[in-house]
């Protein structure tokens, strides 16, 4: 008797999950409705974006120089891993621009000798203007066409203007040598996407800034000068500017000097954890007051294009959430994703179409690391979500405290929904009961009461109207630091390291089955996506 009560007792021990901690933690029972009768918002099938930039080996702040050989220019296009990093999304979306890009000279027609970025005292940043060959540009296109990457390129909306006081920058834009740019990259059949129109010179700038008027007016430049090259109506390229923070008045006046259907698409950037000097870095990430501030941001462009710009779309074409390069030990770490997740989720509740991360290689937050090209854990996290969650945006009501995050979409690949699940707590789990909003009733006064036995059984079926059957399983993905280090640079799921093989291949990334009845236990200060393939959700169907 007692030996066979050793060996439950050892068959329970092994089915425990592996990203459970041995360590028992408070746990807390809550509810997630998911609200599948309707769309809130939706999203670009590229919503995941990740974006290279212009930064020379000389780009030091705080006595760091993380870039190396990772710019635009020097970027080592074919290391093995590169190609199979992006080849990984099927279709990712790559912007190509940055501070430096309203220094970039394109050598077409011209007769100075083609240079790269250099310090100078009174340049932009501290740099000299640089130039982008064509026989670089038609590398990184081959780079591209081989990886299926979607391109966003960022052209110099500084060419002709001058410094007129402090950052104010003045006088009309000089097209010249961006048509001939963009006149080469149509005679050769190169794909770009969209063109995005500066950088960073909305509002109050940083470096330069522009006046919105005078903005507009060169927008619409553009926009001729892409109607003329691209002649074909269905290949026209999408317009996306200013490419800056958000100001609601600057983008404003944007709108209406271009005039209808002139900019196709907002874009913003989001720094919303500080510099890269900022010690509270890692308290800021679980702070969900602090995260929720960036919402604010994402709603008032919601309501400035429904205002003022219903034709054009929002897009987060530059986020990095440590400006200054990141911060090492934080960007590139397990942590990191919190933010990084729970800005991706926050920023297509409001119809954001794109998200671009900042980088895909280089400085401290790339999802690649400059030196190895190896995986940080964004990439993956970057990875799950652009194969799991849909396009369509559903709402969610949690019954919890700030610290569960809830997010969910329409699958991607087949019907029902996806759930992202993110724990700020480090010191709480929790159970979470999933449920519909079909025919759904929660008490919230005594929700937290309530033991999970008789929430189990009280609960209305996440299936809805559907029967489920005890056969019935959903698909579990959860995310955690290596060695519970919240600041490890391995990133485990459901328990195993994720690493790339000896060929630089990317390691599948496996669900765990569970009973869809049982509630999803959410470990404190870890990340799951949930798939639930016959969730009824009217919206995804």
């Amino acid at each position: 008797m007692a030996v066979r009560l050793l060996l439950l007792l050892a068959l329970v021990c092994l089915q425990l999950p592996r990203w459970a901690s041995a360590q028992q933690q408070p746990e807390q029972e809550t509810t997630v409705i998911v609200k599948g009768s309707a769309k809130i918002a939706e999203t670009d099938p590229s919503y995941v974006c990740a974006t290279m930039d212009w930064w020379p080996p000389e780009k030091c702040n705080y006595n760091q120089c993380p870039w190396g050989q990772s710019s635009i220019l020097n970027l080592d296009l074919d290391h093995p891993f590169l190609a199979q990093a992006i080849k990984a999304f099927g279709n990712l979306r790559i912007r190509l621009g940055g501070s430096l890009q309203d220094r970039v000279v394109y050598d077409v027609g011209t007769n100075s000798p083609c240079s790269p970025f250099t310090n100078v005292s009174n340049g932009l940043f501290g740099f000299s203007a640089g130039c982008l060959s064509m026989d670089r540009w038609d590398k990184l296109n081959d780079l591209f066409q081989q990886t299926g990457a979607i391109i966003t390129f960022g052209l110099n909306a500084l060419d002709g203007r001058h410094n007129v006081q402090r950052s104010f920058w003045a006088g009309k834009w000089n097209s010249s040598n961006a048509y001939g740019f963009v006149n080469y990259t149509v005679s050769k059949g190169y794909p770009v996407d969209s063109w995005e129109f500066g950088n960073e010179l909305s509002g109050h700038g940083t470096g330069a800034r522009v006046d919105a008027d005078l903005y507009g007016k060169d927008v619409t430049e553009l926009r001729s000068i892409l109607r003329q090259l691209y002649r074909a109506p269905l290949s026209q390229p999408l317009l996306l500017a200013p490419g800056g923070f958000f100001d609601q008045q600057w983008y404003t006046r944007l709108l209406q000097t271009s005039g209808h259907g002139v900019v196709s698409a907002l874009t913003h950037h989001i720094y919303n954890l500080g510099g890269g000097d900022d010690v509270h870095l890692m308290r800021k990430i679980v702070d969900h007051k602090y995260l929720d501030r960036a919402e604010d941001t994402y709603r008032d462009m919601q309501l400035t294009l429904q205002r003022h710009g219903t034709w054009a779309s929002a897009w987060v074409s530059e986020s990095g959430g440590v400006f200054n390069n990141g911060r090492h030990l934080v960007s590139n770490t397990f942590m990191n994703s919190i933010w990084y997740l729970d800005q991706l989720g926050m920023a297509s509740k409001y119809n954001t179409k794109v998200f671009c991360r900042q980088t895909l290689i280089g400085g401290n937050y790339g999802l690649l690391d400059t030196e190895t090209f190896l995986p940080n854990p964004d990439y993956y996290s970057a990875l799950l979500w652009h194969r799991l969650m849909g396009n369509g945006v559903l709402s969610v009501d949690i019954n919890a405290p700030r610290k569960l995050r809830a997010y969910a979409h329409c699958s991607k690949r087949h019907q029902g929904i996806t759930l992202l699940l993110i724990n700020l707590s480090n010191s709480t789990g929790y159970n979470v009961t999933l449920q519909n909003d079909l025919n759904v009733s929660v008490d919230r006064t005594s929700a937290h009461r309530r033991s999970h036995s008789s929430f189990t059984k009280r609960a209305v079926s996440w299936l809805g109207g559907k029967a489920a059957s005890e056969t019935t399983k959903r698909d579990e993905y959860h995310l955690t630091a290596k060695d519970g280090d919240h600041q490890s640079r391995t990133m485990l799921l459901n328990g195993v390291s994720l690493e790339l093989g000896d060929d630089g291949s990317v390691p599948a990334l496996n669900p765990v089955p569970a009973a869809v009845d049982s509630a999803v236990y959410l470990a404190p200060t870890s990340i799951a996506f949930v798939v639930l393939p016959r969730f009824e959700a009217k919206a995804c169907s």
